[in-house]
């Protein structure tokens, strides 16, 4: 069952689902408008033939920041992450879904490739995945609507929300954009006496 607005702002009010902070007629029918905030990640020319997803490749982006009065130019065929302005609450019985402004679609900027999808549990800025598969470059200014969000309520509490000890969940409280962190997944945990040699201990 996906959420109305009375739903939404109910709870909201709870404090169940937090959008901070809401910007004004934010809350639509079925969703809430979303912004971008300032901070983009741009994938550089690098001495690199291609990316490792066993490794990390945090060295193949760089941090923009776009500043009022000059926007950020996605060029056409160009992929960079961005983050919401808000940062996102979702319990443990809802689960979340983005999706970008209609508008912005029909000059052909898409806000995420496959990462629509917001676990229950989580809680921070939402990274957004930038493509222009138009054939001019589109400005994106800082504080712009970008997206919406939708909830939809689950049949149960999750027993294993993101951000659980169990899920070892890589971006719980991210404060905007966040390269891929895809190669912890193949990083075993280290035990006790690993962790003490590691510190110098």
């Amino acid at each position: 069952m996906i959420l109305s607005d009375r739903s939404i702002r109910e709870r909201m009010a709870d404090g169940e689902i937090v959008v901070d902070p809401l910007g004004p007629n934010a809350v639509q029918p079925a969703s809430v408008d979303i912004r971008l905030d300032s901070e983009v990640l741009v994938f550089r020319n690098s001495w690199r033939t291609h990316i490792d997803v066993m490794k990390p490749a945090d060295d193949v982006v760089e941090r923009v920041i776009i500043e009022e009065g000059r926007p950020f130019l996605l060029h056409p065929g160009q992929f960079a992450l961005g983050s919401t302005l808000e940062t996102v609450t979702i319990p443990d019985d809802v689960v979340a879904r983005i999706e970008g402004k209609s508008s912005l679609a029909r000059y052909g900027l898409l806000i995420h490739s496959t990462a629509g999808f917001v676990d229950p549990g989580w809680t921070g800025k939402l990274t957004l995945e930038f493509s222009n598969v138009g054939i001019l470059g589109i400005t994106l200014h800082a504080g712009m609507k970008i997206g919406h969000i939708s909830f939809t309520q689950l049949s149960t509490p999750a027993d294993n929300p993101y951000g659980s000890r169990e899920l070892r969940s890589k971006y719980q409280g991210q404060g905007g954009p966040v390269a891929s962190r895809y190669y912890m997944d193949y990083q075993l945990p280290m035990d006790g006496d690993a962790q003490r040699r590691r510190a110098g201990a």
